[in-house]
């Protein structure tokens, strides 16, 4: 409908003006339905080019409009914005439009099935995820979504930085753990990981188990002094276990990536030694520095310490060079905001290379910290975790569907609440409960009716009056837009928005309305725009990861 309008618009400015930018034109929808169903300033900025009143060329406008079936009326309001009132007619072809397409309702081409790159998650195998994990990857995962259905070609992957201290502090706990010494110990390894998983995998290993990791078996051999095999038993026990939180997340990846791979394969020395061949480094108190100034970094940062060892955005250089070798040409990461300073030192160190790399490549979406609240009080610890509360922790409290909800229902870059009590309370007031209460009652009455679906999909002659009515199929009309605009603007929050409002426009719609009514007319008339909004509701959740219960 919107797509019409343009058309239309288009046409009768051209009538009007040789001097038209049609990209120029914003047609929006009005919050108030009082307002119309479409509202464009065209009028306001062709005043200056045309030398006339905005009234006077919006009345022009209007004059020169193809004639047109879509419309009830066309208003001029305020100092010259064009307001469009749709007929019955339009209003039933949008219904019509949803349940043609169904499940593609709302999806567009706009990536002309161009390949992109998600990065999410890529947690430390060093412990449980936690709830900032858990963000990243509700995000994550609906961004992928979104780009799915936005007609993108989408690759998730999660790094693994298997490799540096990190690791070596997570082996020195395990055989610590397997010596019996308690973290409450003075001996126990300073850095150490302290929580209860540490003995899990100390209990494993003693008892020779093994664990099965991307198809390589790693048998234990009990052994507390073999310091190699107890790093890859813990690092793939704990890889074992965050790939089943994600799965009960309702996640999964296509691409693995270690980051050990690329000191194996030699591509981090190639990424130094390009760097010191394109005169971008130098020594200085026996380091070795990158002069990421020349990039617009605020100083140059080390590449390689004193002691030999590289610095933590080298290996992240040589992976983003992989990414961009393997063809990626949009690639977007997805982390926590403390990895903000990472983003030029990375950014820089592509430049560096000289390969052609847009300035801008790749793109973050950094996400903010997480306070989970119960009974009024924040909750910090988990025992099992040591430290943190973890995704886990969260998926058993609330279900996986409120949780997603939740971890994605505010713009990423905005530090989130997560109210535990809100998330299990099954009232109006918990928006996962309210939007899948909509889809499952939408069901009942549609059973109730004993009307053959397929029959709904046509124009049965009803008018469609009520207010209830118009305001439901105004924002049924606008989630096209809506994803558009959400993939655009990595904004999976939007979506969860969307279907809040969605959903209290339903609910008000069916506290005023009977659909099981004798008039076939009117009872098939109802009973589409209903059914058209469960589609609507279906799809969106779905862009979240969220089931839609057919019972409550």
């Amino acid at each position: 409908m919107k797509e019409k309008l343009i058309d239309l618009l288009t046409k009768s400015v051209n009538s009007l003006t040789d001097d038209f930018d049609s990209s120029q034109m914003l047609i929006e929808r009005p919050k108030l339905l009082a307002h119309g169903d479409f509202s464009t300033n065209i009028a306001l900025t062709l005043a200056k080019s045309l030398k006339k009143p905005p009234r006077e060329i919006a009345q022009l406008i209007i004059d020169h409009l193809d004639e047109s079936e879509v419309f009830e009326k066309i208003e001029i309001a305020g100092a010259g914005f064009i307001n469009f009132y749709l007929n019955n007619k339009a209003l039933t072809s949008i219904i019509q439009n949803i349940l043609k397409h169904q499940e593609r309702y709302g999806s567009n081409t706009s990536g002309q099935n161009e390949k992109i790159q998600i990065e999410f998650v890529s947690a430390n195998p060093t412990g449980p995820l936690h709830v900032g994990h858990g963000r990243g990857a509700a995000i994550g995962d609906c961004l992928a979504r979104l780009f799915e259905f936005s007609g993108w070609q989408v690759t998730r992957e999660f790094y693994y930085n298997d490799a540096g201290a990190q690791i070596d502090n997570l082996t020195k706990s395990v055989m610590a753990r397997c010596n019996h010494i308690d973290p409450s110990d003075s001996t126990f390894p300073e850095d150490g990981y302290r929580g209860d998983y540490i003995k899990e995998i100390a209990d494993l290993y003693l008892n020779k188990q093994k664990v099965v990791c991307e198809g390589i078996t790693i048998q234990s051999n009990g052994d507390i002094n073999d310091e190699e095999l107890i790093k890859k038993f813990s690092v793939a026990t704990l890889r074992n276990e965050q790939d089943k939180d994600l799965a009960a997340f309702n996640v999964k990846f296509d691409t693995y990536t270690l980051e050990s791979s690329f000191y194996e394969s030699g591509a981090i020395d190639q990424v130094v030694d390009t760097l010191i061949n394109n005169q971008l480094t130098y020594t200085k108190d026996d380091a070795l520095w990158l002069k990421t100034t020349k990039f617009g970094d605020d100083k140059d940062r080390v590449m390689k310490k004193s002691d030999g060892a590289y610095t933590y955005f080298i290996p992240d250089v040589a992976y983003h060079l992989n990414k961009w070798e393997r063809g990626f040409k949009r690639v977007i990461n997805e982390q926590g905001a403390d990895h903000h300073s990472t983003i030029n030192r990375v950014r820089a160190g592509l430049q560096g290379l000289q390969k052609n790399i847009p300035k801008g490549w790749p793109e973050y979406v950094l996400h903010q910290m997480i306070t989970v609240m119960k009974n009024g009080e924040e909750v910090k610890i988990s025992k099992r975790a040591g430290s943190y509360v973890t995704l886990n922790d969260l998926i058993d409290e609330v279900g996986c569907d409120a949780t997603r909800y939740f971890l994605v229902a505010r713009r990423p870059d905005s530090q989130l609440v997560f109210d535990v009590d809100l998330a299990k309370a099954q009232s109006n007031d918990n928006p996962v409960y309210y939007i899948q209460y909509a889809h499952a009652r939408i069901e009942a009455v549609l059973n109730q009716s004993g009307e053959q679906l397929t029959k709904l999909n046509q124009d049965h002659g009803y008018q469609y009056q009520t207010e209830a009515e118009k305001s439901l199929i105004k924002k049924l009309s606008e989630f096209p837009d809506l994803v558009y605009l959400a993939c655009m603007e990595l904004a999976p929050h939007q979506i969860a928005n969307y279907l809040k409002d969605c959903a209290a426009e339903f609910h008000s719609y069916y506290n005023d309305s009977k659909f099981l009514v004798d008039e076939k007319q009117t009872k098939l008339g109802r009973l589409s725009l209903i059914y058209a909004t469960q589609q609507v509701i279906k799809n969106g959740l779905r862009l979240l990861g969220i089931s839609a219960p057919n019972k409550m």
